[in-house]
């Protein structure tokens, strides 16, 4: 991977004006902005790859003639430079994540899939054991249907969407309910369970293991270059704080 030469930011202020940056919590995100600029600037789209990013923003602002660019670029207040720079950089930060990390992407992805794996699930929340209890039995008995007793008595905001949850990662459940579910099988009811101050009914309805395609080579690889961007962004921080005039190191 090739190193961002950033500008040093010691000549641009002084230490006090970095330290304002700083402490309006702006510094972190100059220094970002700084890198992304500095690599994307590295990277030549292919006559193909511009003009779908220029298609693909027409489309976006429902533009249908020069002139109506042309007032777009205007109202924005960029130079036409500018404009297209920014209009170009998710191409060229896409670029960029895939040939620079997508041979770490399907790495990443055997490290992550818990996270990236997706359920669909219904839930009760109760606060007393016996309620839950209760609804659990009439559920299994088919006395009521799930959807509306969620809708009538759980305590959580599942109840505005009738007790269905997701698609979501299944990591982002609760711990206890997500080994639950990932254990369980779509359909079967799970007997109430505590989880937290609630007491709790589930059944899984559907299971969507991520699988490695290229969609998801790319969502690797862009977040690899995420990641190493805060890397960067680390660093020269580290090196503005060891130099007492606020300069980086180059």
């Amino acid at each position: 991977m090739f190193e961002p030469k950033l500008p040093d930011l010691g000549s641009l202020l002084r230490p006090e004006g970095l330290q304002l940056l700083k402490s309006h919590g702006l510094l972190v995100s100059l220094i970002e902005r700084m890198i992304l600029s500095e690599v994307t600037d590295q990277v030549t789209l292919t006559d193909e790859e511009r003009q779908a990013s220029i298609n693909n923003y027409l489309r976006q602002n429902n533009v249908a003639s020069p002139d109506a660019l042309g007032k777009l670029i205007e109202a924005s207040g960029l130079s036409e430079e500018a404009f297209y720079a920014q209009l170009l950089r998710p191409a060229q930060l896409a670029r960029l994540a895939r040939d620079e990390f997508s041979a770490k992407a399907e790495a990443r992805f055997l490290t992550e899939k818990e996270r990236l794996d997706r359920v669909v699930y219904s839930l009760l929340r109760l606060n007393t054991q016996s309620q839950a209890q209760e609804l659990y039995l009439r559920i299994a008995h088919r006395e009521a249907n799930f959807s509306e007793l969620a809708a009538r008595f759980s305590e959580g905001t599942e109840r505005n969407t009738n007790g269905v949850v997701g698609p979501v990662p299944l990591n982002q459940s609760h711990p206890v309910l997500s080994e639950k579910l990932r254990a369980a099988k779509p359909g079967v009811l799970l007997e109430p369970f505590r989880v937290d101050r609630w007491w709790v009914v589930a059944r899984l309805e559907r299971f969507a293991p991520a699988t490695f395609d290229e969609r998801m080579a790319e969502q690797m690889s862009m977040e690899l270059l995420q990641e190493w961007v805060k890397q960067e962004t680390s660093r020269t921080l580290s090196a503005l704080e060891s130099n007492p005039d606020g300069s980086a190191a180059s």
